[in-house]
């Protein structure tokens, strides 16, 4: 009898948590959110945003420029305002001595590769050998687009600048390469590949994405990310949620500290286990604001 209690017990325990959990996971459709409660003096933002976007599909609404003029602080998920920011970049983009993409990769694949990115890309492979594959994607993912990007972050931090806000990051190049680096090589460079052959879906796909994002479903934008034809679910756990954990205890010092807004790859805010769900969680209020 004592047995099917505890049973019992561990089960109603189970069945709160999961309900909680889920309680607390946004369904309301925005992008800017006020965060407020547990004795924060003012409140603070957050924001989500995506990091390739064509001008025509950029916006920068009133209401966001208004809450931004509310805060003193700009977080990004890295400082992009850190002088040294294009050394640390330079220091872990290259794989362990010894390491080379050729030997990744079949040589079939390779060349396909590197002619690739002659043709299309005006770039020859060869001084990027030691290179992550994922710094190659990030060049690739360019040409997902037909226009030339612009930055939410770049954009952010303009005028935050304007307005003297400081600009702070939640974490380090380093901290975010070795979040890369738990991918291992072999498959970074087949994803590498992968999206080679697959630019016509990959901008059909991203189209997609950006239709979402423009009406600030977060819900859908997250299912998208892990819906993705390339793989983001299997890495779900290493490229959001054990970002989003580490995250939270660093936004509650900044928010207490001072009134914050916070801009994050808005795929960083829906789900179980996304920003928003583990503020609520730990609780914070954390409200739409409407009107972008």
């Amino acid at each position: 009898m004592l047995n099917i209690h505890k049973k019992l017990l561990l089960f109603l325990v189970f069945i709160l948590t999961v309900g909680t959990s889920q309680a607390q996971v946004p369904t309301e459709a925005s992008l800017l959110w006020k965060i407020e409660g547990k004795s924060l003096p003012t409140p603070s933002y957050l924001y989500g945003t995506i990091h390739l976007i064509c001008p025509s599909d950029f916006l920068l609404s009133d209401t966001l420029k208004g809450c931004l003029k509310q805060t003193e602080r700009l977080t990004l998920e890295i400082d992009m305002d850190d002088p040294g920011l294009m050394m640390a970049m330079a220091k872990s983009m290259g794989m362990p001595k010894g390491k080379q993409l050729k030997q990744l990769l079949d040589s079939t694949d390779y060349v396909r590769l590197n002619q690739y990115f002659k043709d299309s890309v005006g770039l020859n492979i060869g001084p990027f050998e030691r290179a992550k594959p994922f710094m190659l994607m990030s060049i690739l993912l360019n040409r997902v687009l037909t226009c030339q990007p612009q930055s939410y972050e770049l954009s952010l931090m303009g005028l935050a600048k304007k307005q003297k806000a400081e600009v702070v990051g939640l974490e380090t190049v380093e901290e975010q390469m070795a979040v890369f680096d738990s991918i291992p090589y072999t498959e970074q460079a087949q994803m590498l590949v992968t999206l080679m052959d697959s630019l016509p879906q990959a901008r059909r796909e991203f189209g997609r994405m950006v239709e979402v994002y423009k009406r600030q479903d977060l819900a859908g934008l997250y299912a998208m990310t892990l819906e993705s034809e390339f793989d983001m679910e299997k890495n779900q756990a290493v490229l959001l949620n054990n970002r989003n954990k580490r995250w939270i205890p660093i936004i509650e010092k900044q928010v207490s500290e001072r009134p914050t807004f916070i801009a994050v790859g808005a795929a960083h805010l829906g789900g179980a286990e996304g920003v928003i769900a583990l503020l609520r969680e730990a609780g914070y209020r954390v409200s739409p604001i409407f009107g972008r």
